[in-house]
């Protein structure tokens, strides 16, 4: 991953984030984010989708996994930083789809690969002016054909918009 990694770079990165998500009130998980990612979730037709925050790992204030009948992995609230995709999304500050995250080796050999067996990734970042706060994103075990990634792609920006929609009008700021 190409992650930043420079102490001074992140501490910036870090305090400019720390006080948008304040601003936004954002502070932890909250069930309307739960809910923005299982309506995600549902129309992807996806077992996973989260909205994530980035601090020191990634932390997911909306999250949507498997229920307890599924054979699925379930997933916890945070993962390092280096785990799954959302640290490029962050990075470039632009969405990224994968249909089949086989078909990019750079991207194949990732821990969340093997971990929760992903083979399809789309995710959006969540930016507030120039800072990015975090992402959302759905993820699931089975590749789709490439010809469904425009689809995603319209899919995973109009959820981005939406849940920026959100923060913006709970927090009574003008987008």
């Amino acid at each position: 991953m190409t992650f930043p990694t420079d102490p001074r770079h992140l501490g910036a990165q870090h305090a400019d984030r720390d006080a948008v998500l304040r601003s936004l009130g954002l502070t932890g998980p909250e069930p309307e984010l739960d809910t923005f990612a299982t309506k995600l979730a549902q129309e992807a037709d996806a077992p996973y989708a989260m909205v994530n925050i980035f601090g020191a790992e990634q932390q997911f204030f909306g999250l949507h996994t498997p229920g307890d009948k599924s054979e699925l992995p379930r997933v916890e609230r945070s993962m390092p930083l280096d785990h799954g995709f959302c640290p490029e999304v962050v990075n470039r500050k632009k969405a990224l789809v994968l249909p089949d995250v086989f078909s990019s080796p750079r991207f194949a050999g990732n821990t969340v690969v093997d971990l929760i067996g992903i083979r399809t990734y789309a995710g959006a970042p969540l930016i507030h002016g120039d800072t990015v706060l975090g992402t959302i994103c759905f993820v699931g075990p089975v590749k789709r054909p490439l010809s469904t990634g425009r689809g995603s792609l319209a899919l995973i920006k109009q959820h981005r918009d939406d849940i920026m929609n959100f923060l913006y009008q709970r927090a009574g700021i003008r987008s």
